[in-house]
């Protein structure tokens, strides 16, 4: 059996924890940003993007030199930050190919993707690498792809690349030619043996690769071996992919506290897109959207939206968010913003050639929140019957759909329409033995041919004082006319009779 021929691609992102940090703040990405990490006065500099580099900034800078630059802005590494890019990066991956592996280390963000056998989905490898650094692009990350049939060779390349370069291929056979002009810092060695090479006057790949491998053994042991075939883009690897998680979350720390709503609301448009940028690629919706505002008095504020369908459409959740947090302001400046959707399937209509447009179910959504704003909370929803005798007995809930169809078929029975008179009708009734015989209705006289009760109602089970009811359904007719069914109701109290229902 033919062994499947390898093929990888390298998604490399250098100064990840300001890229985690400066895609969340579009505003700072034409300006030079550092990021600090330790406990002050020992602050250092760890990340920084190139506008920081060009002004003259370099990794290990204390707050004190920092400050030596007024230009530049000082922003605190978030690992909560850290992590919501990693998974995004992560779920762009996964669209390409199940296979991937997590390399990073220190400052750089390194996925390996096993894509071989993909030429049949996503076309040639520079078509794939295209393709994945417009999702990656989309979502604020600069990075660039490199692809080889070896790991090591795509990921040395990938770190002693040209900055100008986004997208390298290295050709079946090539490896070594295409690394020999790397530096030997793409190797991460030890302080010794970097000392060692540059007292032998090596200084690239291709010096390093042309070196006798049994005498580079015996001065600086097996790990001469390993550094050698890697140099040449030979050295074997076991692919250990990890599984992708993506949740739906994102959080932006504020630098300055927000207490205007229109201000709040830019914030949550940006938290916004790349969570709906990462449900599109995972082809899901947003069934419902929880808010944790992080206030000034170390208090937290949190606000669910749940609309009856599940969407996408980004104007119709910023205007329900705008509502709800219209109808429960945060009661002081907020400092931090958290967003997490729940996944939900997207929505599917069809519509008929000729049956007229319906209006969009989003308007709906948005009609309830502001019927919710004006009536309240309660008073909004879906009318549902409760278990009781007592006459027209009703609670609202909220609209909401079936997440799923029932297991069981579901069956349906034939049943009487129950038609309300409101308000109820006076009647006159002739009984016999406590039970109706005939009735006076709207100018006829109706004669009981069936009855059923009497039931007590207008109580419950518990409060037996409360019974000041009884109910009669009754199947009357006209002498030589139409046959009535209807619902009587005799109040014990005043001994008065009401015609209260009609049934079809």
């Amino acid at each position: 059996m033919t062994a499947r021929p390898e093929q990888y691609a390298c998604l490399y992102a250098e100064e990840f924890p300001a890229q985690a940090l400066l895609r969340l703040h579009p505003e700072l990405h034409a300006k030079p940003s550092v990021v600090m990490e330790g406990d002050p006065p020992l602050e250092q500099i760890c990340s920084l993007n190139t506008r920081a580099r060009q002004l003259g900034l370099r990794p290990g800078m204390t707050r004190v030199e920092v400050e030596l630059f007024p230009s530049a802005t000082i922003l605190t590494r978030s690992q909560q930050a850290e992590a919501a890019a990693r998974s995004m990066l992560l779920a762009c991956a996964g669209i390409f190919s199940p296979r991937i592996e997590d390399r990073s280390a220190g400052t750089e963000l390194i996925l390996g993707i096993d894509i071989a056998g993909t030429e049949k989905l996503f076309g040639s490898p520079e078509n794939l690498a295209c393709n994945l650094l417009d999702q990656i692009k989309a979502h604020g990350v600069a990075a660039s792809v490199t692809v080889s049939r070896n790991l090591y060779a795509a990921i040395c390349l990938a770190k002693g690349r040209s900055r100008r370069d986004a997208i390298q291929i290295i050709p079946p056979g090539t490896e070594a030619a295409a690394l020999a002009s790397l530096p030997l810092r793409v190797l991460d060695l030890t302080a010794d043996q970097a000392n060692t090479f540059a007292l032998w006057g090596i200084h690239t790949l291709g010096m390093l690769a042309t070196l006798p491998q049994n005498e580079l053994i015996a001065r600086i042991g097996q790990d001469g071996k390993r550094l050698r075939q890697l140099a040449r883009g030979e050295h074997p690897h076991l692919f250990q992919p990890a599984e992708p998680v993506s949740p739906l979350e994102e959080r932006i720390e504020l630098d300055t506290p927000v207490e205007l709503l229109d201000s709040l609301l830019f914030v949550l448009g940006m938290t916004l897109d790349p969570v709906l940028l990462r449900a599109r690629a995972q082809i899901v919706a947003l069934a419902s959207v929880t808010i944790t505002l992080t206030l000034e008095c170390d208090a937290e504020h949190t606000l669910t939206v749940r609309p009856a369908l599940p969407s996408t459409d980004k104007p119709l959740w910023l205007k329900l968010l705008h509502l709800e947090l219209e109808a429960h302001p945060p009661q002081a400046a907020i400092v931090a913003v958290a967003l997490y959707a729940e996944p939900g399937s997207t929505s599917k209509e069809q519509l008929g050639l000729f049956s007229p447009q319906a209006p969009e179910a989003s308007r709906l959504d948005v009609a309830l929140a502001r019927l919710r704003a004006l009536v309240g909370e309660t008073n909004v929803g879906r009318a549902v019957l409760e278990d009781t005798h007592a006459p027209e007995a009703f609670r609202v809930e909220p609209f909401a759909t079936a997440s799923a169809r029932p297991a069981d078929p579901v069956i349906t029975h034939t049943r009487l329409i129950q038609r309300m008179l409101r308000p109820p009708e006076a009647v006159s009734v002739t009984l016999h033995r406590t039970q109706p015989v005939s009735f006076w209705f709207r100018q006829q006289r109706y004669t009981v041919e069936q009855a059923y009760g009497p039931w007590k109602c207008d109580g419950n089970w518990w409060t037996s004082t409360l019974w000041g009811q009884e109910q009669w359904d009754l199947v009357a007719r006209i002498p030589s006319g139409p046959m009535l069914c209807c619902c009587l109701v005799r109040n014990l109290i005043d001994n008065q009779w009401q015609m209260v229902a009609l049934y079809d």
